[in-house]
């Protein structure tokens, strides 16, 4: 099986979820930012896996990383913006026939998410669900993340290595 997480991170949370997932998928799986999930490295994925963390209670856009860009707040280390956002990657999708899971960054009691506009995106490019998507939730804007969070990515990823073998 080739699997894929993608995602977009800022302060290197999402990232090191990503990371801790593709772990726990197993052999091969790799853990990409937008820039790095190309259309050919992706092309005969059997499973990709798309993380964001939640900024404004959504999925980031343009207009909210200009923001980030120009008003960074608090953060102990600069953004990084160096990748598209995962919504202008997943606008670039060209029909899919993977299967596809979504996670997201967040602190804890954020109303809305990311996942529901990346499961949109996905299931528009045709890839098809698989598992429910998951909430990882860091300390305060810009992280850490709680404890065993990355434990929990990677029993979620070997979950879904497992989900896909029985589909």
């Amino acid at each position: 099986m080739k699997a894929i997480v993608v995602y977009e991170s800022y302060w290197g949370n999402t990232a090191s979820v990503a990371r801790a997932i593709a772990e726990g998928i197993g052999s091969g799986a790799q853990a990409l930012t937008t820039t790095e999930a190309t259309a050919a490295v992706i092309a005969d994925a059997d499973l990709i896996v798309a993380g964001s963390p939640v900024i404004a209670f959504s999925l980031p856009n343009e207009k909210m990383r200009e923001s980030i860009r120009l008003k960074p707040g608090k953060a102990p280390t600069p953004p990084d913006l160096s990748h598209p956002s995962l919504q202008s990657w997943m606008a670039g999708l060209s029909k899919g026939k993977g299967r596809f899971a979504a996670f997201e960054t967040r602190v804890k009691m954020s109303p809305g998410g990311a996942t529901p506009k990346i499961i949109k995106g996905l299931e528009e490019a045709g890839y098809a669900p698989i598992g429910e998507a998951q909430r990882f939730i860091v300390k305060g804007k810009f992280g850490p993340l709680h404890d065993g969070e990355l434990d929990r990515a990677r029993q979620w990823g070997a979950e879904l290595a497992k989900d896909m073998e029985r589909s």
